[in-house]
């Protein structure tokens, strides 16, 4: 909530709003005059208008000066790309060919100017729609399946082992091996999807490396 706020106080300076104009168009934006009265949905819906006159987000930077992505959507979108570079499909995961691909997808320079729902849906479809065609991703949800099929984790690790020449049979062992967690239950957490999506992504290089030589 607070960097919202932060972020809002700084689009009043970088704009050039007087304290009056500035309680006017945020009365007029939302029905409220103040930040605080707001909820999230209602101060990002702010910074979408202000971004569409002109404000320019401060863009956050890595502990080697890069830009790190940042925004609304920032983390769905990355995690998106580098699912398709861990498929073979992108064969560059660097955060400027998501922007690139953004900016096609939206016309938007940034993703962290992506604040609309209905553009990072766009953007988001979009991929969605390259790992089904490209990599074999399966986003329909099956009734009466466990709930760990319906994860993006699951899935998209699934298709890298289609990928791979892999049989069903020989897909969990291969799973449970390249996080070193030998368990009876399949409810994987995030973080132990991309180790695995990380470690069939090699794989899927490596093989797509010989296969190119």
């Amino acid at each position: 909530m607070k960097s919202s706020i932060a972020e809002i106080h700084i689009a009043k300076s970088q704009l050039g709003l007087d304290e009056d104009t500035y309680r006017a168009k945020l009365l007029n934006i939302t029905g409220k005059s103040s930040t605080k009265e707001m909820d999230e949905h209602e101060r990002q819906h702010v910074l979408q208008v202000f971004v569409s006159e002109g404000f320019k987000p401060q863009a956050k930077r890595r502990a080697d000066g890069r830009q790190k992505l940042s925004g609304r959507y920032a983390g769905k979108l990355q995690a998106l790309w580098i699912a398709g570079w861990n498929l073979g499909i992108f064969g560059n995961r660097d955060d400027a060919a998501l922007e690139a691909f953004v900016k096609r997808q939206t016309g938007l320079d940034a993703v962290r100017f992506c604040r609309d729902a209905a553009d990072a849906r766009k953007a988001i479809e979009a991929l969605k729609a390259i790992l089904a065609r490209e990599g074999g991703v399966d986003w329909t949800i099956k009734n009466l399946t466990p709930a760990f099929t319906h994860t993006d984790g699951y899935r998209i690790a699934n298709a890298q082992w289609r990928k791979l020449g892999g049989t069903p049979t020989d897909f969990w062992p291969v799973v449970t091996d390249l996080i070193d967690y030998n368990v009876l239950h399949r409810d994987f957490t995030s973080q132990q999807w991309i180790e695995v999506m990380n470690g069939l992504g090699n794989r899927i290089r490596a093989a797509k490396k010989a296969g190119a030589q």
